[in-house]
């Protein structure tokens, strides 16, 4: 398993979950500057899942992964801010949306 993935895929992923996590929350939850407790235990999970994946740079999208590597509970939780927050990236945050979908459609 490769450990400390901080090549510039892994830390785009990072930052696209990052900012689909603080929409869902400022959304959803009405947080305005800083994440609710649950938001921050999803993002603190996924940064660490990221930063340990076993595909590295190589990784594709989660949605393409062969290796799902979320633990049941956090699975539920970060399909939810995705499917909330995936449309919403357009308007908010419509390069690292663009990205991510060129991404997802590459990796087939």
């Amino acid at each position: 398993m490769v450990a400390n993935n901080n090549g510039p895929k892994i830390q785009q992923e990072k930052a696209t979950v990052s900012a689909m996590i603080y929409l869902y929350c400022r959304k959803q939850h009405h947080s305005q500057h800083q994440l609710c407790e649950e938001c921050n235990d999803l993002l603190q999970y996924a940064m660490q899942r990221l930063t340990m994946c076993r595909f590295g740079e190589e990784k594709t999208t989660c949605e393409r992964c062969p290796k799902h590597c979320y633990r049941k509970d956090y699975k539920l939780k970060i399909k939810q801010v995705m499917r909330f927050s995936g449309p919403r990236m357009l308007i908010y945050h419509p390069t690292m949306a663009l990205r991510h979908l060129y991404k997802n459609l590459v990796s087939r």
